[in-house]
């Protein structure tokens, strides 16, 4: 028999971040972050023990890259990470100092691919070291600037294959199986579902901007990919954005809305508001989660795909694969005019949209 999981609690910090313009400039954002991370380990273990704590996309570098809609390469070289560096070094002496898994985010750039940064996902395990690497599959359309697998789809699959694990990681640890559902990659059902049929039972879902976040997409999205696929969803959202490290001013672009979710799609955890650090915290019980999936008769819903009719869904490509094997991802404009539209009119030839 597997030894049991305790119940745990997670913790989702919601820092604030300042925009960097080099890579040195994420020091200040990583201090900030380890102070936050000590007083929101220290008050959530007042309850159970923490034994996880996610940082939220953009904690370490912001997103001025797509604010700034900035050049791909120059940010690649001058403002993305290497997946171990100094930045996951820091994070990983957090993560001994408090004995905790840690997973966060950052704009990162991959060996085979020079002059290209992807958005990455990671996990560290209570010694440091890291545990699990997704590539970001869906980025914010029509403004993130990251490769994803997808767009370098012929060369991902020569290095990689053509496998769940390629493009759905799943690390399986102490506290249970984690995946990495980032921002927008929420956004569809798939990345979820590819996640949970690879065995993961905790996703990390971070961030996502306002106005969708007060509008609700947040919630519902991630509230309904937990109950889809019964499993945990720690979805911290950002705190006040400074759009350089020296502006006077934050911004509060998130929304707040933070939120800890269990297997049926329940908040267990929440912070609904925005416009400074604080975090979220929430009890996480896998045992409870296993059981349930094993034992249920209806709600753990994965037990009856009926794959053979899913698959004429999507037996015709849509999104373009390969879009940046040979150029570097397109600005703002040129995404709305050289993808967005010709997608669009290809929905309305599929007899799939219908013209207003």
């Amino acid at each position: 028999m597997p030894e049991r999981i305790e119940p745990y609690t997670a913790v989702g910090l919601i820092p604030t971040v300042r925009g960097i313009r080099t890579r040195a400039d994420i020091g200040r954002n990583l201090e900030h972050i380890a102070h936050l991370f000590k007083a929101a380990f220290w008050l959530s273990s007042l309850d159970l023990p923490v034994r996880l704590v996610a940082i939220p996309e953009g904690g370490l570098q912001a997103f001025n890259d797509e604010v700034l809609d900035l050049d791909h390469a120059t940010f690649a070289n001058e403002c993305a990470i290497d997946i171990p560096g100094p930045e996951t070094r820091f994070l990983g002496d957090l993560a001994r100092e408090y004995d905790t898994y840690v997973m966060a985010q950052a704009k990162a750039r991959h060996p085979e691919f020079p002059d290209r940064f992807f958005n990455v996902g990671f996990a560290l395990d209570p010694t440091g070291e890291i545990v699990l690497k997704h590539y970001k599959l869906s980025t914010l359309y029509p403004v993130e600037h990251s490769v994803t697998p997808h767009d370098v789809w012929d060369r991902w699959v020569e290095l990689y294959g053509c496998t769940l694990d390629a493009f759905f990681p799943v690390a399986d640890t102490a506290i249970g199986r984690l995946g990495v559902l980032m921002a927008n990659e929420g956004s569809y059902p798939e990345n979820a579902r590819g996640l949970a049929l690879n065995g993961a039972e905790v996703l990390y879902r971070a961030s996502y901007p306002h106005p969708h976040t007060g509008n609700e997409f947040f919630e519902i999205q991630s509230r309904a990919r937990a109950l889809d696929n019964n499993l945990y969803v720690i979805a911290p959202n950002l705190a006040t954005y400074y759009l350089t490290p020296e502006s006077a001013d934050p911004i509060d672009t998130f929304g707040g809305r933070s939120m800890v979710i269990d297997y049926k799609g329940r908040v267990v955890g929440q912070h609904l508001y925005g416009a400074g650090s604080s975090y979220v915290a929430g009890t996480v019980d896998i045992g409870a989660l296993r059981h349930f999936r094993t034992h249920a008769q209806w709600d753990n819903w994965a037990k009856d795909l009926r794959t053979e009719l899913y698959q004429l869904v999507y037996a015709d490509p849509i999104y373009p694969k390969n879009l940046y094997t040979s150029r570097a991802p397109f600005t703002h404009a040129e995404f709305r005019e050289q993808v967005i539209r010709p997608q669009i009119q290809k929905m309305i030839d599929r007899g799939a949209y219908r013209e207003s």
